[in-house]
Parts: structure tokens; sequence; C-alpha cells
């Protein structure tokens, strides 16, 4: 019998060791995570007690690290809250940030953790390691289910080397097969929840995609690292062809690895005024940011460089680009850009071309306070990094605009890290086209400003995708891990049914109000204006009312929404307030109640969709009112329609 008493407490042991529940709830008590840690590690998470995801198991396996049946031993169990702010140096949304969380961290005796923390906009975890050697990932689980029936927008992907511009398609989850898989962010309508997973922190790795389990869920898909990397075919400066490891990472073993972000609510609302993903970025990494200069920007190649009225031939050259530069100064944007073919070739990408004189460029921009962001292929641009960087900078080019990356393994996430920090060395400016979505560098750097990564404007030079209702889902999807060079700005609107493919002067789908809605809507500081500056020329009224809208801001409220029909939201800047509201293609009234504002009396400029705009879709009308916060009107809204309003309080 004392041998029955003496094996009874080490089994009771044993057992509280490798079979233990957690409860973490958010500070507003709203959301739960019931986390299991027994033979695997798996989640559930309950909102108002209805449970969304659902029994889901995570894991991340390290080479010489056991990941059997005894690593989940738990040696230590932490916990704390933080309710603090964060000011942010570029803010896309708000300047100040409400940091609310609750934390559990998990210490397991194989020298890694696990830790989850709750806000009250979702859940997020993250592995780490404490490993004093180098190691190797070979793969992280994020095997995630769903108990009912549940609806996605999922941005399907045909290949690991992408743009990562995919459209949001609406599918049942349990329809998708192994084979499909899509990049972030992906968003789920489980009950009348949504929830939306997206990253943050990634850096050293890669990463993270999921494919279908043709059941309600989705699995993890890493690309792996990369060991060779050659030209797809001969001659091609931008397209190659990969040799990938079978495993994801190899990397420090002393680190955090990035934060797998769950964004969720009940009301749609939410997903857009969330910061959760630049909160659970790294703090920022540059000593004095007080040089980042946010700005809007006047865009060559989506128009293709169309202008007219002038005494010289158009094109890549001199007098082409100081047109633009006088452009910007007359309606106050910060910058031009130069995009591809400013170069002698596209892999040599330290001179201008013949025709281009970058000196006399940046002194005309320099008298008339105008700076000249740079396009660069990232190849080249990778070979001579800190050369290159330091040359732009004694030109005093203040920008680059990084193309055509196409790849979001190990490697390539460096890369983003790499040219963030060295143009932050040589006070330039980063946008990232050809991109993935932003993962946190753009807290921990930030001069960078923007990211593709999304179905923009420039798609109607050669496809109809580019509709009213992709629009409309682009705020709560993408948009939710960050700003969007989407470059909106177009001055030839037409309706679907009239609406022409053209590469050399393409026409937007939706109406002129809906395009300057953007301007307020989609985040970005750094935005550019797409249009050809005479044609912008042309319609100086609605170039004026776009010259005055902000693309940093202050404060931050949705105001209507659903997701993928319609967005109603006001953003302030110091104390002149900006509402935004597109619709899908379908008409409809939107009612600005204007009692958010602080008392007083204050002029409102209202451009609306002009009562022909169902028929011409670039009819608009502005018009000016004296409100306070007892204004409360419908708004109508033509099919794929919009409308912007300057709300200014009186002296």
């Amino acid at each position: 019998m004392k041998k029955i008493y003496l094996i009874l407490p080490l089994l009771f042991a044993f057992n509280l060791i490798h079979a233990k529940d957690y409860k973490l709830l958010s500070p507003d008590g709203q959301l739960s995570l019931n986390l299991n840690i027994n033979e695997v590690i798996k989640f559930s998470v309950s909102l108002n007690n209805e449970c969304l995801i659902d029994n889901s198991q995570i894991g991340i396996e390290i080479d010489g690290v056991d990941s059997g049946k005894s690593a989940n031993r738990i040696s230590k169990v932490l916990r704390k809250s933080n309710d603090d702010e964060i000011r942010s140096f570029v803010p896309n949304k708000d300047a100040l940030i409400k940091d609310q969380y609750n934390e559990l961290t998990i210490r397991f005796r194989n020298r890694t953790q696990l830790t989850f923390r709750a806000y009250n906009d979702g859940i997020a975890y993250r592995f780490g390691s404490s490993l004093n050697k180098s190691i190797v990932v070979k793969d992280e689980i994020l095997n995630l289910q769903f108990g009912d029936e549940t609806d996605c927008l999922f941005p399907k992907e045909e290949s690991l080397v992408s743009h990562y511009e995919r459209m949001y398609e609406a599918v049942k989850l349990h329809e998708l097969q192994e084979s499909d898989f899509c990049s972030l962010p992906v968003l789920m309508k489980v009950k009348e929840a949504n929830v939306l997973l997206t990253e943050s922190g990634v850096s050293d790795y890669p990463h993270m995609f999921m494919h279908g389990t043709r059941d309600n869920g989705l699995q993890t898909k890493f690309p792996g690292v990369v060991t060779k990397a050659v030209p797809y075919k001969e001659g091609a400066d931008r397209d190659q062809k990969l040799t990938s490891a079978d495993y994801v990472a190899e990397t420090d073993g002393k680190r955090n690895f990035p934060w797998r972000v769950f964004v969720i609510s009940n009301n749609d609302k939410d997903l857009v005024e969330s910061n959760l993903a630049f909160q659970l970025a790294e703090p920022n990494k540059i000593e004095d940011p007080s040089w980042i200069k946010p700005g809007k920007v006047a865009w060559d190649w989506y128009n293709a460089n169309n202008i007219y009225r002038v005494d010289f031939k158009a094109g890549i050259n001199t007098d082409t680009y100081k047109y633009y530069i006088d452009f910007a100064a007359e309606y106050g944007l910060e910058y031009i850009i130069l995009d591809e073919g400013w170069s002698e070739t596209t892999t040599k990408i330290d001179a201008g071309q013949k025709d281009i004189d970058i000196e006399e460029l940046v002194a005309y921009g320099n008298k008339k306070n105008v700076g000249i962001i740079l396009w660069v292929l990232w190849g080249p641009l990778d070979k001579d990094l800190e050369e290159i960087l330091a040359l732009y900078e004694s030109w005093g080019i203040k920008g680059v605009k990084v193309d055509f990356m196409q790849r979001a393994d190990q490697y390539m996430v460096n890369y983003y890290e790499r040219v963030a920090k060295v143009a932050a060395k040589h006070h330039l400016l980063v946008d990232f086209h050809g991109s993935f979505k932003p993962a946190g560098l753009r807290r921990k750097y930030p001069n960078v400003l923007s990211y593709e990564g999304l179905k923009g404007n420039e798609n109607h030079k050669w496809s109809q995708l580019i509709t009213p209702e992709h629009n409309v889902t682009l705020p709560f999807t993408r948009m939710v891990a960050g700003p969007m060079d989407y470059t909106p700005g177009s001055m030839i609107n037409c309706h679907l049914k009239n609406h022409k493919i053209s590469f050399g002067r393409p026409e937007s789908i939706g109406t002129r109000s809906h395009q300057v809605a953007m301007y307020v809507v989609y985040e970005s500081p750094l935005q550019m204006l797409c249009e050809s500056p005479s044609t912008y020329y042309k319609e100086d009224e609605t170039t004026r009312f776009i010259a005055e809208i902000p693309t940093v801001w202050d404060e931050t409220r949705v105001l209507d929404a659903k997701v993928a029909d319609y967005i109603m939201l006001a953003r302030r800047k110091h104390d002149t307030w900006f509402v935004g509201a597109m619709t899908d293609n379908s008409s409809r009234d939107l009612k600005l109640d204007l009692s958010f504002l602080d008392a007083g009396n204050y002029e409102m400029q209202l451009m609306i969709d002009g009562p022909n705009a169902h028929r011409h879709a670039q009819d608009y009308q502005i018009k000016t009112f004296d409100v306070n916060t007892s204004f409360n009107k419908a708004i109508e809204l033509a099919s794929g329609g919009g409308f912007v309003a300057i709300i200014k309080k009186k002296r």
C-alpha cells in the first residue's frame, strides 16, 4: 500500500504537468480563450459565450528540439495585464492607440514558450524559444477549426511566387480543397461574428499562408528557405525560378516568432477601426523619426505620361517631370514619383537615362518644395543596397518605391527589413510595391509608409476586375493589416456597362465621388494621385478637393459599415473632420449623423454623386452647408458611388 501512495502523487503531478487547461479573458470580458495543453496544444475562442474558433491545434517544430508527447511539459506559467497608450509616429488611423490586454505565457521545459494575449478586439499568440544556438524551424502548425459552417472571403493564390494581388472570393470554408491556399489577411464569418486572421511582428521568418482542409477549417502553409533563385527565362530581370528547402527558417534560437492575429467582432465597423496588427509589432527603432514626412504623390505610370497642351513631347524626360513638379506645387502635393523607365536600364539604377537630368529635377523640385521618389527593382537594389541608397541621398531624393519582390520567404522578409533600415539611415521613405501585406515592419521602421499587396486602380489598365464591390471589400480585409498603396484618383470614371479597357488611357469603374472618397476611406501615409496632371488641371475643382485631404490622421471612427457592401467613416486631423463613404454596385442612402462632433458651429463642404451619376459616372456636385452636431441627413449614393465631407470648425 505504501508503494501505491507513493506512486499516486507522482502520477497526479505528472498529469498536472502534461494536461492543463487555462483561461484568458479580454479586458472587457467579452472574448474568452480556452487553452488546453496535453499531448498537443489546442485552443478555443468564444465571443459572448458563443464558440467561434473550436479546438484548434497549434505548435512549432524545431530541428533537434523535442516535439513529442513530453514536449509540452510546463516549467512556468506567467500572467500579466497591460493598460497603456501607443503614440504612432506616422498615424495612418489613430495618433494615440489604447493598448489594453491580458496576457498568458506558458514556458516549457524544452526551452520554448507560448504567449497568448486577449484584447477587446481580438486574440493573438506567438511562440518563442530561448536556445543559445542557431536553429532550423521545420514547420509551424495552426490547424484552425470552426464549429459551424463558415463563410469566408478567401484571397486565393495560385503560387507562392506572387504579387499577392488577389480578389477576395466568397466561399464556404468546407468547400475548399487542400490545394486551395490563400495569403493573408483572410476573413471568416462565423455565426454572426467576423474572425480575420493576419500576422504581425514577422522578422527573420517567412509569411504565413493558409490552405483548405475539405472540412470547416484552414491549415498553415509556408514558403521554404530559398536555396537557389535564377531568372525564370533568359533576359528576365524580375521573374525568378526558385528552389526551396523543406524547412521554413534558419534563425537565432533565442527569439520570439511572429504573432498570429485574430481580429474578432460581431460588428463590421470594428474590423476597420482595429489597430491590433500595429499594436503587436515591434516598437520604433529609428532614434529620431522627425524627418519622416507623409504626403501625396503625383504618379506617372498609371496615366502613361499622357499630358497635353504643352510645348514639348511628353515622355520619360526632364521637361515632363518638371511639369509634374509644377502640378504638385500648384496643388500642395509633397512629392512626385519617377516610375519605371527613369534609369538607363531596369538593372542599372545608379544613373538616369539620357533624357533625365536627376540633379536638375531635384533642384527644381527643391525650389517648389516638392520632393522626388524613385522607383527601383528589388534585385538591382539588393546587390548594392548601401551604395545605391547613399547615392540617392546625395542626389537629394526623398524616397524609394521598391517593386517586383513577388516572394514572402525568409530571405525576402529580411530584405524588406534591410531596405527599411538602410533607407532610414539615409533619410529615405519606402513604399513597397509588388509586395506582401504589412506585417509589423512599419511600426519598427516608420519610414516604411505603404505597401501594395492588393488589386488596386492600376488593374483598370488591363482588366475589369476592380469593381465598386471589390473596393468596399478592401477596408474589411487587406486594410486591416495596414496601409494600402491602391493608387486612387482616377478622373475618367465609368460604369461597368460602358467601361473600356485601355492600358494607355485607363478608366475606373464607379463614380467620381467614389474615387475621391478613397482618399478618406483608404489608409496610406504615402497616397498617390494616379491621373494625368493635364486631366487634373482640367478637373480643377475635384483636384483642389483631393488636395485638402490629409494622408495621416489623429482619430478614426467608423459611422456605418457592412462588409463588401458599403462603408462610411470619419477621420480627424487636428480640429477638421473628413467623412468618406463608398458603396458597391447598389445605390443606397447613408445617413450622415454629425453628433460625433464637438459642440460648436462648422462649415461642411460636401462632394456627392450628381443627379445623373447613375448614367454618367463623372457627374458630381460640391455643396457647402453650415452645420452643427444636430445635422442628420440621408445622403444618396449612386450605384458604385460615394460622398466626401470636409467639416471645419468656425472661428
